[in-house]
């Protein structure tokens, strides 16, 4: 939703969530605690949070934030499990994201990691342009390697490597993960994937066969990241990872007519507001 101008309003944003978490999910990415003026439309995601009833449900709740002050908001809610922070080996994606070098955004991080400690939250890091980089900035997979081995120390222990552009290959995807997942045993590695409509098959089949077990998605593939600018290039869509799951007869715990009735109330919501 950060993407979309239109105000969707807030009843109607804690609907689709709503119907989110009745379908079996892990983790449900619900809201950023994010300058208002940056995303208008995360402005309430405090207000959609008290609508949530989260009593019937097993999956827990994630935040996007992408500052202290950000976090100081979310750790506030017991509900929140989850602080998702986007961390850019790209500097200038960074300072596009978040208007920060990448030596500040480590300091921010440091301190997001002891807020989520002293609060009982976890933090979820997003290696974003971890699969390359379009702007121009040096990429190679042992720059990964080494981001990964200082975000471990520092105490990262869910890692997601994000495509957000979508310029991931599979070779790429195979070789980052079949390198890093053996040798940080302590990390739970996870795939941020931004995909073509044609592509996505191939790189959901590259990391699960290379050994993630962590996916992130969203239903028809809506949205994608509102600072990366390109209109083909959209989330991974929940549904065909899904398809390939049940596939390779991987149990994913998902109630099937639930998610259908989630699939109809993206439909609804995505195309009335664009």
């Amino acid at each position: 939703m950060q993407g979309i101008k239109d105000w969707i309003p807030t009843k109607e944003k804690a609907q689709y969530i709503q119907s989110l978490l009745r379908c079996g999910f892990d983790t449900i990415d619900f809201g950023s605690f994010v300058s208002p003026k940056a995303i208008p439309q995360m402005k309430d995601t405090a207000e959609v949070l008290s609508r949530l009833d989260l009593s019937a449900t097993n999956s827990k709740l994630l935040a996007i934030v992408a500052n202290v002050r950000g976090a100081q908001d979310a750790v506030i809610h017991p509900e929140i499990q989850y602080l998702g922070y986007p961390f850019s080996i790209s500097e200038n994606f960074q300072m596009r994201n978040t208007h920060k070098t990448i030596e500040q955004s480590i300091g921010v991080l440091q301190e997001i990691l002891n807020l989520a400690e002293a609060n009982n939250k976890e933090v979820v890091a997003y290696l974003s342009m971890g699969f390359g980089n379009p702007y121009g900035d040096p990429w190679n997979v042992e720059i990964v390697g080494r981001w990964t081995e200082k975000l471990s120390d520092m105490g990262v222990k869910i890692l997601s490597l994000s495509d957000t552009v979508g310029t991931s290959t599979p070779e790429i995807i195979t070789y980052l993960f079949s390198n890093l997942i053996p040798k940080y045993p302590e990390i739970e590695f996870g795939a941020h994937l931004h995909t073509t409509p044609t592509a996505w098959h191939e790189k959901v089949d590259a990391a699960f066969n290379a050994g993630c077990r962590r996916f992130d998605g969203a239903i028809q593939g809506f949205g994608g990241c509102p600072m990366a600018k390109d209109e083909l290039t959209g989330n991974m869509p929940t549904e065909k990872m899904l398809s390939y799951f049940t596939a390779q007869k991987v149990n994913n715990n998902i109630n099937t007519m639930s998610f259908e009735s989630s699939h109809n109330e993206a439909t609804k919501i995505f195309t009335k507001y664009h």
